[in-house]
């Protein structure tokens, strides 16, 4: 079966995680348990950029020792295992892993050895909150397109890289689908960039500019590598001897999930990186685009932003993912409110599965002291394959919709065979409820583990069922009256 290795983007430590990073996380979760549970040998990489500027300057703007400033930070992206129930196997900070910055000096060299870096004098418009340059067209109203800010200008003498030697294969790949970008809408806005004519970048920055942070260009330690092309080699950096030719070297699914903003450093970029250093290609490049709040997209420089933590808490994790993979559109911003959050986990969770489970098991324990004598009937049989469908697309909502249809059946199944009134059909009617609900919290643990590992112990196995409990609380407050 083919290895699937899926990554996140890695995100500056400049400030605490928010709820943009979540989405990326819980979306590469998902991906990561749902191969896992069909069978598929899954690896699952996140961690924090260390290296960039910003987090320079926002330690300067804290009073607190960079380095001190950067492992508080990222010890915070570390944490969010716990409250968002993330399963990843490998967690990299580019700033202290061994393995980062030896690997990013071996790719430097390979694309030295290639011929294609060259020093030059820039002047360019750089913005500090992407930490990248604009070309003047690309601005909206003279501002970064991400940060709405107006770039500096900035003039260096640094590396520059001949990503116009790749342009040809760079398109090729794209144009005959051997580099996936999904969806087709980000797959189009990244072949257009390319026909434009791709031109050379600058990939290292004055030692002295960046405060002496960073891994130093080899051969030449006045210069440090640029962040981009330093944080995109996490993804092979982390991998190391055989973990190297089984999930990067070997066949398989490579898989980048990122966000919209920062497609055509791995579309464009990163392959042309790769290709440099006689390395082997992503397979798949899938783009999420922004959460917003009041229509204005998170972001930690802005102070925009909302702390998944703090949600985790106040609501469960189960509610903070369900609203994450059920609300969230493939393409399109998605707006964020507490209130939709609480009205799709009431809706979906409580009254919908935690509603059904608790109806089955009750009608098993009271007539039947929790043992299951009939003999199922075909109910949804065809949940897996929609869910494996929606998954391969990337489209979790889809996948989310299935299992919330799946309960809706099986609700107007009870609805419709009235099993309370004790007719014949009794024993095959909550047989055929346990089984869907089994079936269901089989599909829904990539998606709420935390739930189905509630569930899956009162549900039982074989004939025999636990007693009901209440798998989900209700978030909503009941209506007050006077």
């Amino acid at each position: 079966m083919t290895l699937l290795y899926v990554t996140t983007a890695i995100p500056y430590v400049n400030a605490a995680p928010h709820l943009g990073h979540a989405l990326e996380l819980v979306q590469a979760d998902v991906l990561a348990r749902h191969a896992r549970l069909r069978g598929r040998p899954t690896r699952f990489l996140t961690g924090t950029d260390d290296n960039a500027f910003k987090n320079v300057t926002a330690a300067r703007a804290a009073g607190v020792p960079v380095a001190e400033f950067v492992a508080r930070n990222a010890e915070r992206f570390r944490g969010l295992r716990g409250p968002l129930s993330l399963s990843f196997d490998d967690f990299i900070r580019t700033g202290t892993d061994p393995r980062h910055r030896a690997g990013v000096a071996a790719l430097w060299r390979a694309c030295a050895e290639r011929g294609d870096f060259y020093r030059r004098e820039y002047h360019g418009l750089y913005c500090g909150g992407c930490e990248q340059f604009w070309a003047a067209a690309e601005l909206t109203d003279g501002q970064c397109p991400e940060h709405g800010v107006v770039p500096e200008p900035v003039t260096e003498r640094n590396w520059f890289f001949r990503l116009s030697r790749y342009q040809d294969q760079i398109l090729d790949l794209l144009e005959s689908g051997t580099l996936r970008v999904e969806p087709e809408a980000r797959r189009q806005e990244v072949l257009a960039f390319v026909r434009a004519g791709l031109n050379d970048f600058s990939v290292s920055r004055p030692a002295a500019r960046a405060g002496g942070w960073g891994i130093p260009v080899p051969g030449d330690p006045g210069q440090v590598i640029y962040v981009w092309w330093d944080a995109l080699a996490n993804y092979v950096t982390a991998l190391e001897g055989a973990d190297y030719d089984r999930w990067w070297a070997a066949p398989g699914d490579r898989t980048h999930i990122i966000g919209k903003g920062i497609t055509r450093f791995h579309a464009v970029y990163w392959p042309a990186l790769l290709l440099s250093a006689g390395r082997p290609l992503p397979s798949r490049i899938l783009v999420h685009d922004h959460l917003t709040v009041d229509g204005a997209k998170l972001s930690k420089s802005s102070g925009n932003t909302v702390d998944p933590v703090a949600l985790a808490a106040r609501y469960g994790t189960d509610a903070l993912r369900w609203w994450l993979l059920s609300e969230v559109a493939p393409l399109g911003d998605t707006d964020f409110t507490e209130s939709r959050l609480i009205r799709r986990a009431d809706q979906d969770l409580a009254h919908g599965l935690g509603n059904l489970v608790n109806r089955t098991l009750t009608l098993a324990h009271r007539h039947r002291k929790s043992h299951i004598t009939g003999t199922p009937e075909p109910l949804s049989p065809t949940l897996p394959a929609i869910i494996d469908s929606a998954v391969a697309a990337f489209n979790l909502r889809a996948a989310t919709a299935a299992i919330r249809e799946a309960v809706s059946a099986a609700n107007r199944y009870i609805d419709h065979r009235r099993p309370w009134e004790l007719p014949p059909s009794f024993d095959t009617t909550v047989a055929t409820l346990v089984d869907t609900c089994r079936r269901i919290t089989t599909e829904l643990a990539p998606f709420l583990p935390d739930a189905a590992a509630r569930l899956t112990p009162q549900l039982g196995a074989g004939p025999h069922v636990g007693t009901p409990t209440p798998a989900f609380r209700k978030l909503a407050r009941p209506a007050t009256t006077r």
